[in-house]
């Protein structure tokens, strides 16, 4: 079974980019995430602890964004994929999109956005201790 909560549209203010002028003054990014797992003891019991509080992950996504800068919006948005998995232990895969409504381009356009997804794969062998994060590009 594969449920999946859906989180789009997480705005915020960030400094990343290659240029000076977008590390000096940021942008807005945008920032959409569709985690998997399976929720069907949530939906049975009724019980946000059986379940990924979508709440922490806007939060998690929004501190990223104000965060650290990058250079690239791929190295935010793996960073953002990697942290969902190692802090909601419910998510088995998780897809990110970044959108840069605002990127230097000099044409008329209405977007950039890179898309990632990670997945948790156990160990042959292990238990879920020792699972791992794989990228699927």
């Amino acid at each position: 079974m594969h449920d999946k909560i859906t989180l789009t549209g997480v705005r915020a203010h960030g400094y990343h980019g290659v240029l000076e002028f977008e590390k000096r003054d940021g942008q807005e990014f945008i920032v959409d995430a569709v985690l998997h797992g399976d929720f069907s003891a949530a939906a049975a019991g009724d019980d946000l602890s059986l379940t990924t509080n979508y709440a922490e992950v806007a939060q998690l996504i929004h501190d990223r964004i104000t965060g650290e800068g990058f250079d690239l919006i791929e190295t935010l948005a793996v960073r953002i994929a990697e942290e969902i998995l190692g802090s909601q232990p419910l998510v088995t895969a998780v897809e990110v999109t970044v959108h840069k409504p605002h990127a230097p381009i000099q044409v008329p356009f209405g977007s950039v956005a890179v898309s990632v997804a990670r997945s948790r794969i156990a160990a042959e062998g292990a238990g879920a201790e020792s699972a791992k994060v794989c990228s699927h590009d």
